[in-house]
């Protein structure tokens, strides 16, 4: 592993079905330990009820307010707000208030970054969600 310096908007850049992320640093980078992604999403977005089989998720709330419903138990999450998903833990989001979210994500061991970059490849406006669904469940992500 080499150290690296990641600037702000430096990364990868994708967009992930409407949600703008910079890949900061990849399993290539950390030796498949963790991946880490800046996310940022517009006031209304939203992530259906989902979770991970494979890996723990961590978002450090940087900007804007975040309604996590994580087990069908809502919380409010404001800047400074750090919310840990362990592997098989039914959650959703959504961005409340007026503002844009920027999240820090760090997901380990590393891996979803890779769906992350399939999921970009489909084509703009509304996902098909058949296909969004069939790439998210190879990658051990499941929609409930």
């Amino acid at each position: 592993m080499n150290a690296k310096i990641i600037k702000p908007k430096e990364g990868k850049y994708l967009n992930v079905i409407g949600d703008q992320q910079w890949i900061k640093l990849s399993g290539e980078d950390t030796n498949g330990a963790f991946a880490m992604v800046e996310q940022q999403n517009q006031p209304g977005a939203s992530i259906p009820t989902h979770m991970h089989t494979r890996e723990d998720e961590t978002f450090y709330i940087a900007e804007g307010k975040v309604q996590f419903t994580i087990d069908g138990i809502e919380v409010a999450a404001e800047p400074g707000t750090t919310v840990f998903l362990p592997k098989k833990t039914p959650h959703s989001f959504r961005v409340i208030g007026d503002s844009l979210m920027r999240a820090i994500v760090l997901v380990s061991p590393s891996g979803c970054e890779k769906m992350f970059e399939e999921l970009a490849d489909l084509p703009p406006g509304p996902p098909d969600m058949s296909k969004a669904t069939e790439i998210c469940n190879r990658y051990g992500v499941y929609f409930l």
